[in-house]
This record gives structure tokens, C-alpha cells and sequence, in this order.
């Protein structure tokens, strides 16, 4: 599975993207995320995923229940400033 990191997430994880297992459901997906330590000097990431929405391959993801399976994309999208 590709996580894709978009914005501040980006800044917080400190990378672009990145694979891991599948087979897991989104809600411990984003509680192992968020037990990592965030980039020097950005924001953490537990606070960033807090604020964020995710797409599973494009397409809005709301229910941490959903399993996460090989060949997905998830894409977390910290909330954006400007217009």
C-alpha cells in the first residue's frame, strides 16, 4: 500500500510518500502514524492526521473500519490555506 503525504502532512512525516503493510484497517494504519516522531521543526504528525482527510485511491475515505489492501493509495490531505 503507498501513503501518499500532502502539505503539512508532508512537512510532518518528512517524506513525499511511502509503502506499508496492508491488510490493515485505516484506524491502526493512522495509530501507528501518529505514534512516529515528527520531522525537526514541523509540526506533529498525530496532530496533523487529527486535522486531515484521506482519499483511497481518489476517492474520500471516512470510515476507519475500512482494511487497506496492496495495490491501494492513500493520499492524506492536511487542511489547505488560500483560495
Amino acid at each position: 500500500m503507498l501513503v501518499r503525504y500532502f502539505g503539512a502532512a508532508r512537512a510532518a512525516s518528512g517524506v513525499d510518500e511511502e509503502r506499508l503493510p496492508a491488510g490493515r484497517a485505516l484506524s491502526v494504519v493512522l495509530a501507528d502514524l501518529r505514534g512516529r516522531p515528527g520531522a525537526a521543526g514541523a509540526p506533529s504528525l498525530a496532530k496533523v492526521l487529527d486535522r486531515s482527510s484521506f482519499l483511497l485511491n481518489e476517492v474520500a475515505l471516512r470510515d476507519p473500519a475500512t482494511v487497506l489492501h496492496d495495490g491501494d493509495v492513500l493520499d492524506i490531505l492536511p487542511p489547505f490555506a488560500g483560495g
